[in-house]
């Protein structure tokens, strides 16, 4: 499809608000990129995914303590692909592009997933495009799951408030073995042309797959067993599932969040700028939720997120304040509910809402 263009020539809300964080990160003397905190919380997270995996590979616990920790794994999995796997595939882990690109490795192929294709599918397409009808590949799961008013109904859909959470808890075993093969295979990422692979992303691609088979599937039955390996396997994979799916779903599929279509067969163009598209399909929720900020890697704080993607999650809750203030200043929203609950709530009752018959 043609390329969507966003009017930006009314742009003052962005370069008032970029020269603001500028003069914040300046006159602060910090940088952008990750510190000790984020690379402290990186250490611990991958450290305890590895030390979770062996004791569970070396089988001395009791059943009900594996699968207790298989959840625990699946958790820290999940938070990784936050705090790590995020900010690096973003560049924004540390201030070389070579301890990013390897982290972003670790953290996202290490998970069984790909980095190459997450860069596009979420740093070009969805930042870019964000809760566009028709190229955002994040809520395009119709007829799955139907996200936003303009998708096509199915009569399976007045109840996907209700298997919503057996959807998600799929979504980590459906992104490894289904759509990074559907976008290997096809060469695309949902609608648009997929970026073209080098020999050396083809091999990584494949080691990726090999790797993830040994070290979670093939290793685990040979010595745990196939039954203890599916029952925990299954477990690591819902709570990652469900975890990956609510935080970022609590993002952008709610009740005071804005959607946009385009139709396919024609050249459109959206009439506000990149900017203030971004307030209008961006929520924040339990901000000041510290267990949650540490977690999900700052993804409570989105629209800082969306607003400035190459700066690292560490520093949301500082420009916040700036850009909540900017907002006011343009009379622009500023999407956000105060706790993890009320957001919740709302994704449930917006899912249930597009569930009607239109």
């Amino acid at each position: 499809m043609s390329k969507l263009q966003f009017n930006n020539s009314n742009n003052a809300f962005f370069l008032s608000l970029k020269s603001e964080v500028d003069h914040y990160f300046n006159s602060q003397g910090k940088k952008r990129t990750g510190d000790s905190r984020l690379f402290t919380k990186a250490a611990i997270l991958l450290s305890s995914a590895i030390i979770l995996y062996a004791v569970l590979i070396t089988n001395i616990l009791p059943g009900w303590a594996a699968w207790a920790l298989s959840g625990l794994l699946g958790f820290v999995l999940a938070s990784i692909g936050f705090c790590v796997m995020h900010d690096a595939n973003h560049g924004s882990f540390s201030t070389s592009q070579k301890l990013n690109d390897l982290m972003g490795l670790i953290s996202s192929n290490g998970l069984g997933a790909n980095a190459y294709f997450w860069k596009q599918k979420h740093n070009i397409i969805h930042h870019t495009y964000t809760n566009v009808d028709g190229i955002d590949d994040d809520i395009a799961k119709s007829p799955i799951i139907r996200q936003c008013p303009t998708q096509k109904w199915v009569p399976a859909h007045r109840v996907q408030h209700l298997y919503l959470p057996l959807v998600y808890s799929m979504t980590s075993m459906f992104w490894i073995f289904i759509m990074d093969f559907t976008k290997y295979f096809s060469r695309r990422i949902y609608r648009t042309a997929a970026w073209k692979m080098s020999l050396t992303e083809h091999l990584i691609f494949w080691l990726t797959k090999v790797y993830y088979v040994s070290v979670f599937i093939a290793i685990p039955i040979i010595v745990l067993g196939w039954k203890p390996w599916l029952i925990g396997y299954l477990t690591m994979n819902a709570v990652m599932g469900l975890t990956l799916s609510f935080v970022f779903q609590l993002a952008h599929v709610l009740e005071n969040t804005e959607f946009e279509h385009v139709p396919l067969d024609t050249s459109k163009h959206i009439e506000t700028a990149w900017a203030e598209h971004q307030l209008r399909t961006t929520s924040n929720f339990a901000m000041k939720n510290k267990f949650v900020s540490w977690f999900s890697g700052g993804l409570n704080y989105q629209i800082e997120h969306h607003l400035f993607p190459r700066v690292s999650h560490v520093h949301y809750p500082a420009i916040s304040e700036i850009v909540q203030r900017k907002c006011a200043e343009f009379h622009l929203p500023y999407n956000q509910y105060e706790t993890a609950t009320e957001a919740l709530g709302s994704h449930f009752r917006f899912m249930r809402q597009l569930g009607a018959k239109p």
